[in-house]
């Protein structure tokens, strides 16, 4: 048994996540017994390779790259899992839960994906997961969903959920850089991992906004439901145009009630430059959330990083060992327990438009492109065309930039199928919605 006044802990994993934890625990010793009124004593790291440096100070604790000691240590009964992936994970935490062990993870892909069956474990078996960090690193947006807003009918969450892909898109504006100067620079800081897909193609920003709408509104919706668009085919001329007509475009996370049914996207979008959320910069996270009683509340923020994400990471440790979690949890259980809302059906949600088009310079181009869209019923608000060079032989490219009214989604699809038949269209073109 440890002696009186200590409280061992667990560990798995320490790379990023893991190492700012044990960072924590170390130079904020005094004040987390003070306010824990025990003192955590880091027992079990275990890591993939034990023999490796590492960034923290693991003397003191048995360090292995097997979970056995751990879930076989009955003093141990609460372990941070900082471990990405799936699979791994599920059947680490289902183990750990079963030896009797409450959770704490940031891992959004697992809890995507499993979170319901771990959390129905955990429930059966008298434990807890906590996982504010899951979404937004370091700002506390679960617990305020999950306790701060209890009195509130949420209508609407409106979010920047992705720091890698927001730092790209400030950086190209503010500094006139291509994508791929962007990108590099996003590795080179940190921002962005050796292969980024899931953070520019919208997957990491669609999997947060899943694990939030399941508590804000206590409906599970299916990944494939999340309406979802990257940022990889946004250019810095599209950025300009925006800038110019008075916006800016984020990796906008979008989840709200219309007309009592929920619609869900990621979607690179076009919002006013004087909003809120248009003026978040580099890598940092937004959410503004509206309740029904409350209003909107914005919070900004760190919403990756080491210290950011160890920090609520921290804060759910604490929580579980002062018995506060447990009771967060049994809320946040009763929250998706409420009935399901009905899907709105993408094809019927209706936005305003931006139309980027690269076209031969040739005539009529503007108005087979203007017919198709008056066929499908979709009214143009404004059209730009950069002035181009007198081409004789017709081989120029014009850009052309069209912001529509409002229009639903199947009427532009129908009219994207239509468009790409088109034998004037030059290399890719690309849609965003306009934020209303």
């Amino acid at each position: 048994m440890p002696p009186a006044g200590l409280l061992p802990i667990g560990l798995v994993g320490c790379g990023t996540v893991g190492t700012g934890v044990v960072q924590i625990l170390q130079n904020s010793a005094e004040l987390l017994t003070a306010q824990i009124g025990h003192t955590l004593a880091l027992r079990h790291v275990v890591v993939r390779n034990p023999d490796r440096p590492r960034d923290a100070d693991l003397s003191g604790c048995a360090v292995s790259a097997s979970l056995d000691a751990l879930v076989a240590d009955q003093s141990v009964q609460t372990v941070v899992h900082a471990v990405g992936g799936s699979a791994g994970p599920r059947q680490d935490i289902l183990r750990l839960l079963h030896a009797g062990k409450d959770v704490i993870t940031a891992n959004k892909a697992l809890l995507c994906a499993h979170g319901d069956e771990l959390f129905q474990t955990a429930h059966s078996l008298g434990r807890t997961i906590c996982f504010e960090a899951a979404v937004a690193g370091g700002i506390p947006i679960i617990s305020t969903v999950c306790t701060a807003l209890t009195a509130n009918r949420i209508l609407a969450i409106e979010a920047i959920l992705n720091g890698t892909s927001n730092f790209i898109l400030t950086r190209m504006l503010d500094r006139r850089q291509i994508y791929e100067e962007s990108m590099r620079e996003a590795q080179q800081l940190g921002y962005a991992e050796a292969d980024p897909t899931m953070d520019v193609d919208g997957t990491d920003a669609a999997q947060k906004l899943a694990i939030l709408a399941r508590l804000a509104f206590g409906t599970a919706i299916p990944f494939d439901r999340i309406a979802r668009q990257g940022i990889q085919n946004i250019d810095l001329q599209d950025l300009l145009a925006a800038a110019d007509l008075g916006y800016r475009i984020k990796l906008l996370a979008l989840a709200r009630l219309t007309d009592q049914r929920l619609e869900a996207s990621v979607q690179p979008t076009l919002v006013r430059a004087d909003r809120s959320i248009a003026m978040t910069s580099g890598a940092h996270n937004f959410i503004a959330i509206e309740g029904d009683a409350v209003g909107v509340l914005k919070l900004a923020g760190a919403g990756a990083g080491r210290m950011p994400t160890a920090s609520a990471v921290t804060a759910d440790l604490v929580d579980c060992v002062t018995g506060r979690a447990a009771c967060t949890f049994k809320a946040l259980l009763r929250l998706q327990q409420r009935t399901p809302l009905p899907l709105h059906p993408s094809a019927d949600i209706a936005r305003r438009q931006y139309l980027r088009f690269n076209v031969a310079d040739r005539p009529h181009v503007l108005a087979d492109i203007a017919a198709v869209l008056g066929r499908h019923g979709i009214s143009i608000s404004s059209v730009r065309q950069d002035e181009t060079e007198d081409s004789v032989d017709g081989t120029g490219i014009a850009r052309l930039v069209i912001l529509t009214h409002r229009a639903t989604e199947g009427r532009l699809q129908a009219a994207d199928n239509e468009i790409d038949c088109l034998d004037s269209l030059r290399g890719p073109r690309i849609r965003m919605p306009i934020a209303d």
